[in-house]
């Protein structure tokens, strides 16, 4: 526990988990947080140990009632993870209008490295006739793709559209097994599950000639530390629902 009056107090959510114990290590090591709370799966949230901010890592069936548990009580909340559509994002955001002053953040990735890797994806897409995404995770990982791949290929097709780029080539007209792998946004995306494996992805561009490489490793759950903890003291002061670490961060459009 932090012996500093000023502490930001933090509840975890999702605690017994990989990346949620990850997170309790991680506040608990901050000198400006102090974790009070760690809740997991068929616990009571009662009063979230009077958090201020909750770190959302539970699975996708849960996270959405988790949030809005929170949101109900005036707590701001940093979500990790996945499975946020655009229908489950617009009920956050319903139920924002009814309090105004919380602040939630739906980040499908916080390695720094994985950001910029998404940026620079999106910035080299208008100039790429082709474009795949390949992700790789551990096998214990339960959605596919990942919120990293679909966030990434989201970006991506935005890039192209707007650069007036048509679809990507591809004669491919019999696939019965999916060896295409699937088509988000219009983008093919690959998901790998390899034991040995944390958190992996490359974005291939092709033109006549050339190939261009974007690539992020998570070799350990750590690195996504820094970016939970930029969340946390961020999302006091951005109010209402923020798609993307990005934006607290200064990489926004």
């Amino acid at each position: 526990m932090s012996e500093n009056a000023t502490a930001t107090r933090v509840a975890v959510i999702g605690a017994a988990g990989r990346m949620g114990g990850e997170v309790c290590r991680a506040v608990d090591a901050a000198g400006d947080l102090e974790l009070v709370g760690r809740f997991d799966q068929g616990d009571s949230l009662g009063d979230l140990g009077e958090a201020e901010v909750a770190v959302e890592f539970s699975v996708p069936a849960s996270s959405p009632a988790n949030v809005a548990y929170c949101v109900d009580r005036g707590v701001h909340v940093v979500v990790g993870t996945t499975g946020w559509d655009e229908a489950r994002l617009d009920a956050v955001r319903a139920q924002l209008v009814e309090h105004t002053g919380v602040g939630v953040l739906v980040a499908p990735n916080f390695a720094i490295g994985a950001i910029l890797m998404m940026r620079f994806a999106q910035q080299a897409a208008p100039f790429y006739e082709s474009v795949e995404v390949i992700e790789l995770h551990h096998p214990d990982k339960v959605d596919a793709p990942s919120g990293t791949a679909a966030r990434t290929a989201a970006l991506v097709a935005r890039a192209r559209q707007e650069a007036g780029l048509g679809a990507v080539p591809d004669a491919t007209t019999q696939d019965p097994d999916g060896a295409r792998g699937a088509d988000v946004h219009g983008i093919p995306v690959h998901s790998v599950r390899l034991r040995g494996l944390v958190a992996h992805q490359e974005v291939l561009f092709g033109a006549v000639g050339e190939l261009l490489t974007v690539r992020h490793d998570s070799f350990d759950r750590s690195s996504f530390m820094p970016g939970v903890l930029a969340g946390v003291r961020a999302v006091p002061r951005h109010p209402g629902l923020t798609v993307g670490l990005e934006h607290y961060l200064g990489l926004d459009d």
